[in-house]
């Protein structure tokens, strides 16, 4: 969930509150609808005011594809999944889609093509596939990053798909983008021996 809306902004962190105040207007109105100016209004503050901590837009950009990332790393680890690596695996796809459903424009605040920061936004994201697929590996790295990779492929293309409509609209959609990542990384699981690196 993106932070609750702040109307005033009196003391603390300056930093953090410009993030919370642009993961609001992202969310709201997408990444097109983001700018400084609004952030500082937000919050209440001068529009210089973000320049102490932000060099310019694609910097505080950059700040909340970060804080993105921390909240999509929190959807992938809240989905609840079974104690077997392969339901482990599937949970972690599950909230990745759920998480691209539901938060459409966080989501394209870490992975749209303007993203100024993507390594380091999704970095913990995509250790959460690694070390999911690292139990299905037994323990060669090299497997792991292999399969992680093509697990995350697959949630990130079903995301995809998501957005664009081929799944329909509204909750269905979700719930059956949702199922359909989860068989094709089952299918994945299964097949993991023909991937490079396996």
């Amino acid at each position: 969930m993106p932070p609750a809306k702040r109307h005033s902004y009196h003391h603390g962190d300056l930093r953090a509150a410009l993030i919370d105040s642009a993961l609001e207007i992202i969310a709201e109105e997408g990444v097109q609808g983001f700018s400084m100016a609004e952030a500082s209004r937000r919050i209440g503050v001068a529009v210089s005011a973000p320049y102490r901590h932000f060099a310019d837009r694609d910097e505080l950009l950059s700040a909340v594809g970060v804080r993105a990332g921390e909240l999509l790393l929190a959807a992938v680890t809240a989905e609840r999944g079974g104690s077997a690596p392969e339901d482990r695996l599937v949970a972690v796809v599950r909230g990745y889609v759920r998480f691209a459903a539901r938060h459409r424009a966080l989501f394209e605040a870490m992975f749209g093509s303007w993203a100024p920061d993507l390594e380091r936004a999704s970095q913990p994201v995509k250790e959460a596939f690694r070390s999911g697929a690292m139990d299905l590996s037994g323990g060669d790295p090299a497997a792991a990053e292999s399969l992680g990779l093509a697990v995350a492929a697959t949630a990130h293309g079903h995301a995809a798909l998501l957005h664009l409509g081929l799944f329909g609209s509204g909750e269905q959609a979700e719930d059956l983008a949702v199922r359909r990542a989860a068989d094709a990384t089952l299918a994945l699981i299964a097949g993991r021996t023909r991937l490079g690196g396996a």
